[in-house]
């Protein structure tokens, strides 16, 4: 899970020079002692896509419009409702740490929020954990999400409103509402880390 994948981009990335990292990580690493003689340099987060793999896609056929340099991120997030017709799919090192391939990113048609899809890579079991997780972190009184696990790709289908998330604002810039993304998947999958070695150590 979270840990073993974040051992490994510290075994590949350490060169005896500091280790670039993030605020999420780096607080990750030190609280469960991961790398207590490695000297970190930590990033700053508006760099975390910097090398992302960014798509413009069409809602309706799902072709690519066109591939984004990662200065597209800049843009504010309301681009999103003035192309009702496009979503944003991106890939990064980053959501690959917490068994996240991709992320896409829309504006509801009906709803107007702005609507996350994805997979994650959590074995079956952890339904129960991660359902309990978004329930409380996802603040509406609205459906807050759906997660669906598919046997065939071995993962859990999970769309939910950005909207609902903790510091969420409409004046954010695409490249902060990955940033929230990350943030909020990454707690995601902490937390049911910890739940999983309660339940082991009980």
């Amino acid at each position: 899970m979270l840990k073993d994948k974040i051992k490994q981009y510290i075994l590949e990335n350490q060169n005896g020079d500091m280790l670039p990292i993030f605020k999420e990580e780096k607080e990750y690493v030190e609280k469960n002692q991961l790398a207590v003689s490695i000297p970190f340099e930590e990033q700053d987060s508006n760099n975390r896509f910097a090398g992302a793999y960014i798509e413009r896609c069409d809602k309706e056929t799902e072709n690519m419009i066109k591939n984004e340099l990662s200065t597209f991120l800049t843009q504010p997030i309301s681009y999103l409702k003035k192309h009702k017709n496009e979503f944003i799919y991106l890939e990064s090192i980053w959501f690959e740490l917490v068994g996240v391939e991709a992320v896409s990113l829309e504006a509801d048609d009906v709803f107007g929020t702005y609507d996350v899809m994805l997979g994650l890579k959590l074995q079956k079991k952890f339904g129960k954990m991660v359902k309990e997780n978004l329930n409380i972190n996802l603040h509406s009184d609205e459906a807050k999400f759906d997660l669906v696990f598919s046997l065939e790709d071995g993962l859990w289908n999970l769309n939910f409103a950005l909207n609902y998330v903790e510091g969420f604002q409409e004046e954010l810039t695409i490249g902060e509402a990955f940033q929230l993304i990350h943030r909020f998947l990454f707690r995601l999958v902490e937390a049911v880390e910890e739940e999983q070695s309660k339940t082991r150590l009980v």
